[in-house]
């Protein structure tokens, strides 16, 4: 599994690196000869796609670092803080482009009306992003990493760029330039709005948010069908670090059952739950006398 994670985030960031260092080149050199800023825009933009999806990697790398004595647990949140760094890279990006666009609009003679060169390679980079966005995000879902995935979203903002570029050349062809750096305007408003959905989406990973309640029972139907001794999973609780997760919980057993043997089905229950769920890297079970009674909520059960 750890190699098919490798194996799968190197050639994404392969992809990515290789795809867009020619939209880069290619919007810049046509941004310029067709007198569009917002293709010149969108060449900033994905200029900058290069550099997150270097800093994805690195999360992916680290996070693929296995357990030591300082990290118990592995480095699985690197993953997420690759992500908000991602977050913060792309709100400078998009501070950049929409000052430019403001200077623009304030000295509307420094405006030109993009040539029909520009409408092609919009329409170029639609293609191409929408291509290699759907290929990154499969990629990194099929790998459960959240900073591949990220990259993905960001690299997906390219194509509503691309769109809105094309239709502001062809409004500005009709008379109306100063649609040109409005669409330069619209564009950092774009790659401000995913970097928000990065950020809120790995801070809740961070975070330790609760996942949804299909994985909960996914994990209270494994335990309960590990061993006819085990019974009536509950207290469950789940914490993600980066592209794995943590789990505790509590199980019932019979309350005249040996030390020995309760221990043994505690295992069979932790490596079960481990073996069925890929996403589970660790498990932590707790055994229950059947019957007792007790406030689940403690800190420290009594």
């Amino acid at each position: 599994m750890d190699e098919l994670r490798n194996k799968g985030g190197r050639k994404a960031a392969i992809v990515a690196i290789v795809a867009n260092t020619f939209l880069t080149i290619f919007n810049i050199i046509v941004g310029m000869l067709s007198g569009s800023y917002a293709l010149i825009s969108e060449g900033g933009h994905t200029l900058s796609d290069i550099t997150t999806t270097i800093i994805a990697y690195i999360g992916f790398k680290i996070g693929q670092k296995p357990a030591d004595k300082e990290h118990p647990l592995g480095h699985g949140r690197a993953e997420a803080i690759s992500g908000l760094v991602i977050m913060l890279f792309l709100t400078m990006v998009a501070y950049e482009i929409m000052s430019g666009a403001v200077d623009k609009l304030i000295n509307p003679s420094t405006i030109t009306t993009p040539d029909i060169y520009a409408a092609g390679m919009a329409i170029f980079g639609i293609f191409i992003n929408y291509i290699i966005s759907e290929y990154i995000i499969r990629l990194g879902k099929q790998i459960n990493s959240p900073a591949i995935v990220a990259d993905g979203k960001h690299q997906k903002t390219d194509i509503f760029s691309s769109i809105a570029i094309l239709v502001g050349v062809i409004v500005s062809n009709l008379g109306y330039p100063i649609l040109d750096p409005i669409i330069g305007l619209v564009i950092g408003f774009l790659i401000l709005k995913t970097a928000y959905g990065i950020g809120k989406e790995n801070i809740d990973n961070i975070m330790g948010r609760i996942p949804s309640q299909e994985f909960v029972n996914e994990i209270k139907k494994v335990a309960n069908e590990s061993s006819e001794y085990a019974k009536n999973a509950h207290d469950i609780k789940v914490d993600y670090l980066g592209s794995y997760a943590t789990v505790t919980l509590h199980i019932e057993m019979d309350k005249n059952m040996t030390l020995n043997d309760s221990h043994k089905i505690v295992h069979v229950v932790q490596n079960n739950i481990i073996e069925k769920i890929p996403d589970i890297k660790y498990v932590t079970v707790h055994a229950c006398p059947a019957g007792l009674k007790y406030n689940h909520d403690q800190e420290i059960d009594e």
